[in-house]
């Protein structure tokens, strides 16, 4: 059998984690049993369903680098792929339930059906539609039409129970009387997502369906329809869902939920990828950083959990900052580069014109952050020299040997224009002998007095980044800030 799976989401917006996570299993699962990987757009919410929406979701699974195979750009023999254009096909099969007695036509109105549900609530019980319109008869239905009166189509809930069988929660049986007789296309023409989706997935072969278990209430009432239209079932799978740190249903309140906001927050797509691949599923090896590559060829469904991950935002950006550490400096900077110009920092004409002493910049600072966001941040002591100096650095300044130190090192810079590493070193043993100051007096003095604090950068990158006339002018601005000139 030819593994076929299938990642289906509504055009509203861009694709938030919960639904990453569904690609991306979805994604892996194909991969790893050499299966093909079907992007299906259900934009049957006509109100909320936009093209730029659309785009939006090719935009984020390019970003992710989760390519399919088969699809609304790409085509594919089980077209179209937008479920827009298959009205068609749904009526077609509607038709054909109600022929062999599937389904039926329903005149009840809203307002009807509102008040059965509000009289099943206050006798505290759930409501199931009562089957009023069930056994009309193909007059009663012409005369009903012939008046003007709108039908929707409903399906019969045919056997007493349903079963379903799940990779992950195992055989289950529902009984049908839990939901009753339920609506497949509304009045206005509508068909409905439960209905769509088994017709959908029949005609497109699709062999696994790997969802959210918020999906497994709907399952019953897809597997009757899969029944009655004489195709069978594809393997289900629903998988747990994310929740966020106080173990809620992860939300915006959390924090950023789409991935739009993980990729501007400064994200890396590997991280991302990698995180989202440990929500809920685990290595045999207990390993937790994976290239896709490694991911594709390791990822099971049988080491998938039941229980629901918890989305931890630390571990996410202690993730990141691994693989932003892992990049090629080169590249780094071009990841940074929009941060940087955003940030004011400098523009892309100086970026380009000076590439080689950004990436030396970048490589002193790039174990300190773990968002590309953060870059400029740290960067900046390279382009400004801040209006205050910390306290921890004015203490360092006030000691009796630092302006010893800032006046002979200001002596030994004066005629060169930069500094390379041995002569920054050789200088800085010079001034220990000299004024017989070494350890941390020495070093920072000299680094309190180019950048006003005590963190940051190693100083040896510092000095030999500047030129010794932005050096020079940092030291005499701050001595006569401290008060030392």
């Amino acid at each position: 059998m030819s593994i076929r799976v299938r990642f289906a989401p509504s055009p509203t917006g861009h694709i938030h984690v919960g639904n990453v996570r569904t690609a991306l299993f979805n994604y892996l699962f194909a991969r790893s049993q050499g299966g093909k990987f079907i992007l299906r757009i259900e934009d049957t919410d006509l109100e909320r369903s936009t093209l730029e929406s659309e785009e939006l979701i090719y935009e984020d699974l390019e970003w992710l680098g989760l390519d399919y195979d088969e699809g609304p750009k790409k085509g594919g023999e089980y077209g179209p792929y937008r479920q827009t254009e298959r009205f068609d096909i749904y009526n077609k099969y509607a038709e054909k339930l109600i022929e062999e007695g599937y389904a039926y036509k329903c005149f009840c109105t809203k307002e009807e059906l509102d008040a059965e549900r509000e009289k099943a609530s206050k006798e505290g019980r759930a409501y199931i539609y009562g089957g009023k319109c069930a056994h009309l008869t193909k007059e009663e239905i012409a005369e009903r039409q012939a008046r003007g009166e709108k039908a929707s189509i409903r399906f019969r809930a045919f056997k007493p129970t349903i079963l379903v069988q799940d990779m992950i929660h195992g055989d289950i049986e529902f009984p049908t009387n839990a939901f009753g007789d339920f609506i497949i296309i509304r009045p206005d023409g509508a068909p409905i997502y439960n209905y769509v989706v088994v017709i959908d997935d029949a005609l497109m072969k699709i062999t696994h369906v790997i969802r959210g278990d918020d999906h497994l209430s709907n399952t019953p009432k897809q597997a009757l329809i899969y029944e009655a239209i004489g195709e069978k079932a594809p393997v289900f799978a629903h998988i747990p869902m994310i929740l966020g740190p106080d173990h809620a249903k992860l939300s915006k309140r959390h924090g950023n939920t789409s991935v739009e906001e993980f990729r501007k927050a400064g994200y890396l797509k590997e991280a991302m990828i990698n995180y989202m691949s440990l929500l809920s599923w685990s290595s045999d090896d207990e390993r937790e950083l994976f290239t896709m590559d490694e991911l594709k060829e390791k990822f099971s469904m049988k080491r998938v959990s039941k229980s629901a991950a918890v989305f931890d935002f630390d571990k996410l950006k202690w993730m990141n900052g691994i693989y932003i550490r892992s990049k090629e400096i080169s590249e780094l900077l071009e990841l940074c580069k929009p941060y940087i110009i955003e940030s004011g920092l400098a523009d892309e004409k100086y970026i380009n014109e000076n590439k080689e002493k950004l990436e030396a910049m970048l490589l002193s600072v790039r174990d300190n952050f773990t968002l590309l966001s953060d870059a400029p941040e740290y960067l900046k002591v390279y382009f400004e020299l801040s209006e205050d100096i910390t306290e921890e650095a004015m203490e360092m300044l006030n000691l009796p040997t630092s302006k010893g130190v800032l006046d002979l090192f200001l002596e030994k810079i004066k005629d060169k224009e930069y500094l390379d590493i041995e002569t920054y070193r050789a200088i800085m043993k010079e001034i220990q002998k000299e004024t017989l100051t070494k350890g941390k007096p020495l070093y920072m003095a000299v680094r309190c007095g180019i950048t006003r604090s005590t963190k940051g950068p190693e100083m040896d990158s510092v000095a030999t980044i500047l030129p010794v006339a932005e050096l020079t002018r940092r030291i005499k601005a701050t001595m006569e800030k401290a008060g030392m000139a």
